[in-house]
């Protein structure tokens, strides 16, 4: 089954009022508590270096948002290993904390849609470089709050010499360990066993301590489908029947259009895959998912369930934030057993 689109679609747009998020507003983390929705959001003026930084926006039903500031509440930070930009937050709780990660780079990407795909903006710089400067390398970060308004930045969680985004906190321990999945673009080829990069995932004592952690294979694209290149987009949910996870998919070739499918994973060892959506949940469809600086793209980054409600949060064309619902368990009914 699909997910139904909120007929009010886009739910937060580019402010024009504001420089820092005129141009794009998209791919937002998203957390419920306490009776709020809280929205960090991807946000970008009309530089040509496109510095990306967070806004925060709150809502009481999950679909008409209110932004909180005119200020960005979290942005990259001169001189330090997120100097470039912040981009694509997800949320999750532990304790009384929100913990975040984001993608970042050292230098701002510049407006990456002019370029080739995947291609950013490089400095010049010597020989000696570290890779993670001279290429400008997405790598991630972890940063956590109380309130969504002060962060403390708790440094890099991902290799330096690898372009690791999604990369997605499990919301609580399992079998007293932290989990974490990731995408690291340079995992392939036969060493690695797939074709494309791919979801896999990872085991720690400490929710900081990732790096010279065993990567598990968790999942790979599906050659000649909509999903022959995948990544994790949404920080796992706990069902009784086991773990909801929204990935993207890309197809290779075709119009090169980002859509969503979903797996279930075991609760107890969470590299067991016991069901799986027969295809895609969310799919590019309106002029706000395919006109934009990524033509043809849903992207998303934010999820939670409230009263048996799923509701995901996504990036319309890299320009816009959406909505979509559904019954979870008439989504979980829908599965697949693997």
């Amino acid at each position: 089954m699909k997910l139904k689109k909120f007929n009010g679609n886009p739910i937060i747009s580019p402010n024009s009022s504001n420089s820092w998020e005129s141009l794009v507003t998209c791919n937002p983390g998203v957390f419920y508590d306490d009776g709020l929705f809280y929205m960090l959001y991807r946000a970008a003026g009309d530089d040509e270096e496109h510095i990306i930084r967070f806004g925060l926006a709150v809502s009481k039903d999950g679909f008409n948002f209110k932004r909180v500031s005119n200020e960005p509440v979290f942005g990259p930070l001169s001189d330090n290993f997120d100097s470039g930009c912040v981009e694509d937050p997800r949320i999750v709780k532990f304790d009384n904390e929100y913990y975040v990660t984001y993608a970042y780079r050292p230098f701002p990407p510049g407006q990456y849609w002019k370029f080739e795909h995947d291609v950013v903006k490089q400095p010049k710089c010597g020989e000696s470089a570290p890779l993670s400067i001279s290429k400008n390398l997405g790598n991630t970060g972890l940063a956590v709050t109380s309130n969504f308004k002060r962060f403390r930045r708790l440094g890099r969680i991902t290799s330096p010499v690898l372009d690791d985004r999604d990369v997605i906190l499990f919301p609580e321990k399992i079998n007293g360990q932290f989990v974490l999945l990731h995408r690291p673009k340079e995992y392939v080829g036969k060493e690695y066993g797939v074709k494309y990069p791919s979801i896999w995932l990872k085991f720690s004592d400490d929710i900081l301590d990732w790096e010279n952690k065993e990567s598990h294979l968790l999942l790979t694209g599906r050659e000649g489908t909509w999903e022959e290149k995948i990544g994790g987009s949404t920080p796992p949910l706990k069902t009784k029947h086991g773990w909801l996870v929204i990935y993207h998919g890309v197809e290779n070739g075709g119009l090169g259009y980002y859509r969503a499918g979903a797996i279930l994973l075991d609760l107890y060892n969470p590299l067991k895959i016991i069901a799986r959506s027969p295809s895609f949940i969310l799919e590019p469809e309106y002029d706000y998912e395919i006109e934009g600086y990524y033509r043809g793209c849903v992207f998303p980054t934010g999820n939670v369930i409230v009263n048996d409600t799923l509701y995901v949060y996504y990036g319309g064309a890299d320009k816009y934030v959406g909505v979509a619902t559904c019954n979870i368990c008439d989504l979980l009914d829908s599965f697949v057993k693997i």
